[in-house]
């Protein structure tokens, strides 16, 4: 997934389990001039084929350098390769 110049990313994997979504958050807690977040679940009805979570948000502060996004293209990419492709939710 390309990052571009945006302040903040909402994205969702439908097939992502709860416990991924947080080791995903805390990992990108864990880069520079970045924070993260959970977004909740929004589906009127429990689906055990989707995510109990409803995304993640992303937020990059103003003075990121650019290895701190490319860490977070890294971590978004390890885990798009073994659950499915991120989706704009916004």
């Amino acid at each position: 997934m390309q990052i571009t110049d945006q302040q903040r990313l909402t994205l969702c994997c439908p097939s992502l389990p709860l416990a991924v979504y947080r080791e995903a958050e805390a990992h990108l807690r864990q880069v520079n001039g970045v924070e993260a977040g959970l977004l909740p679940q929004t589906a009127q009805q429990f689906n055990y084929r989707q995510s109990q979570i409803g995304g993640l948000w992303i937020e990059f502060h103003d003075s990121i350098e650019a290895a701190s996004r490319a860490r977070v293209e890294q971590i978004l990419a390890y885990y798009s390769d073994r659950y499915g492709d991120w989706q704009d939710c916004s």
